[in-house]
């Protein structure tokens, strides 16, 4: 198959520029006043981005930590998972929802995801557990939550706890709950290209009960909730106060950019229901971190698209057993066949709030001539 060759403009999978170009003036404000301040950690953005984002969620507590990462180790920390204990986690899924169990020393054990979204099977789930389980993470993947009442009903009959991997997913809804919300601890990553994202690194952990948001507080702080007195080994964790300021701006808008997400996914889902490709279901409550399909020569398709300006991308090309990291594991291939098939033909089109129709359009084009093509090769 020859690619096409590129025309016009490259469309990014995601544009930080144009949003920033919306709202330079406020963001350049908010930032200007933590400069003048000075009070860089922990500053007083910090514990109003914790109150305001806490209230978004509808939870009484909210702790910014250094990224989503951290924010699901120190979950897990903070449940008093250790060496020994194991936790569930989708085969599907970015890996630092297995890293935050690992890096507890805590062994995670993996469960294949439905066919139709990618989200952890509720239906595997109990095969899985045994007498060391400690919890189970749930990932809202691409911005939809996962079956929670399923899950719930499974962890409350088993004594397990629930966090949610919520990392993809800020304003996403399960029942007009808020993600965040709906299990014991909830974990967020400000990664720059997430629907509420910051200007580097920077992570929540959100929760209804204090005794967790304690300890989170004092994890994240070395250990501490004052100054040299170190009540256990923790991490320098803490959320950035400049990165806390915007992201205070950028929260005012993220429904309204949430909404302009969904607007253009079910574009896109018009458009390509007969292009030869598998498009996302709805998903009552998605917001739409992510606009996936799959394709069948993936590969060639994205090479396509790329060819022709189109910033499409991948998530994720591996699922977590494949990973060298976790090949101590001992899972084979073939253990999770849809986890594998998602990591296999899965394929992310641009999406963003300001993403023109032009634009889409562009991209339907060029996805529908690269799956011709792909079809029709020898």
């Amino acid at each position: 198959m020859t690619a096409p060759q590129q025309t016009g403009k490259t469309i990014p999978l995601v544009d930080l520029k144009v949003q920033y170009h919306n709202l330079g003036s406020p963001i350049d404000a908010a930032i200007s006043r933590v400069l003048q301040r000075c009070d860089f950690i922990l500053g007083k953005d910090v514990r109003l981005f914790e109150t305001e984002f806490a209230a978004y969620c509808e939870v009484p507590h909210a702790v910014g930590v250094g990224s989503g990462t951290d924010a699901l180790h120190l979950a897990c920390r903070a449940l008093g998972i250790g060496p020994g204990d194991e936790v569930i986690v989708p085969a599907m899924t970015f890996a630092s929802t297995a890293f935050g169990v690992s890096l507890t020393g805590a062994w995670p054990v993996l469960v294949d995801v439905r066919s139709e979204d990618a989200l952890i099977d509720p239906a595997r789930i109990e095969d899985a557990i045994s007498s060391r389980t400690r919890a189970i993470i749930p990932v809202h993947l691409y911005g939809r939550c996962a079956d929670m009442d399923a899950i719930q009903s499974i962890a409350s009959r088993h004594g397990l706890a629930v966090i949610e991997d919520a990392a993809q997913a800020h304003g996403a809804t399960w029942q007009g709950r808020r993600a965040g919300g709906l299990g014991d601890i909830g974990c967020f990553s400000f990664y720059p290209g997430k629907n509420l994202g910051a200007y580097g690194d920077g992570g929540m952990v959100t929760t209804r009960r204090s005794d967790i948001a304690q300890r989170v507080a004092m994890l994240r702080n070395c250990g501490s909730l004052q100054k040299y007195h170190h009540d256990d080994i923790g991490l320098n964790s803490r959320l950035d106060t400049v990165q806390a300021a915007i992201l205070r701006v950028k929260l005012k808008f993220l429904d309204e950019w949430n909404g302009e997400r969904r607007r253009r996914a079910m574009y896109y889902t018009r458009a390509l229901e007969s292009a030869g490709c598998q498009c996302m279901p709805a998903g009552e409550g998605s917001v739409w971190h992510l606009y996936v399909v799959r394709v069948r020569g993936r590969d060639r398709v994205l090479s396509s698209l790329q060819a022709q300006g189109i910033g499409a991308g991948i998530h994720y090309p591996f699922a977590i057993h494949e990973l060298k990291a976790y090949r101590a594991l001992g899972y084979g291939t073939g253990e999770f066949p849809v986890a594998e098939q998602w990591a296999r033909r899965s394929l992310s089109l641009p999406l963003y709030p300001e993403l023109s129709h032009d634009d889409m359009d562009r991209c339907i084009a060029a996805l529908k001539t690269a799956v011709a093509q792909v079809e029709d090769a020898p």
